[in-house]
């Protein structure tokens, strides 16, 4: 091969790793303007809730007690429950928290509260200003609990049926629509979940 030739030949390959890069950042950015978060899987649908134990918010109370932080114990009472990521930082859980609070009520289910990467005195703001549908809100201060829920991003609401595990998970706010046409009818399935075998 000649001099020529083989020069040719690297400054083609050269351009290789640079057109793999171009390909890799058209389809990302081709998923980020067309794909639908909210139809991204989770690999928990099924699983039982990650083990965690959750600190409550600092100086956060109802009736004048400290509302407590929670634990994967809390989620597995016989009864389903709702758990929803959130933060004081995070606008779309500004508008979402009354169809939150609306959705609890319809359910006639507990709804558990993780509060995400927050300042105390912000999420004490939060729920004082919205009002607190929570029966435990845990702080959640480097987010490392969410992770381990697989949360992409808050807001996120999960249902768990009373044995402890996850049976539906929405992302994003919760809108009317989602209410009546997703979140209702998953709680109900969660209600009819049977007991797990030993083996499982």
């Amino acid at each position: 091969m000649t001099n020529e030739a083989v020069k040719t030949r690297s400054s083609g390959l050269s351009f290789l790793p640079v057109l793999i890069f171009l390909g890799l950042a058209g389809f990302l950015a081709f998923a980020l303007k067309y794909g639908d978060p909210k139809k991204l899987p989770s690999a928990l649908i099924g699983q039982p809730v990650p083990e965690f134990v959750l600190p409550p918010v600092e100086g956060l109370k109802s009736g004048g007690k400290q509302v407590p932080g929670f634990s994967n114990e809390d989620l597995a009472q016989g009864k389903v429950s709702l758990v929803n990521v959130w933060a004081s930082w995070c606008v779309p859980c500004h508008q979402e928290h009354p169809y939150l609070v609306k959705f609890q009520k319809l359910a006639g289910a507990p709804l558990f509260g993780i509060n995400n990467k927050d300042l105390p005195v912000n999420a004490r703001r939060f729920l004082g200003r919205y009002g607190n549908p929570f029966v435990a809100v845990g702080t959640d201060k480097k987010g490392r609990v969410s992770i381990d829920w697989g949360v992409y991003g808050v807001p996120e609401t999960f249902i768990v049926d009373g044995y402890g595990r996850i049976t539906y998970k929405h992302v994003g706010p919760i809108s009317e629509r989602d209410i009546h046409t997703k979140l209702l009818p998953a709680v109900e399935r969660a209600r009819k979940a049977k007991k797990p075998s030993p083996s499982s």
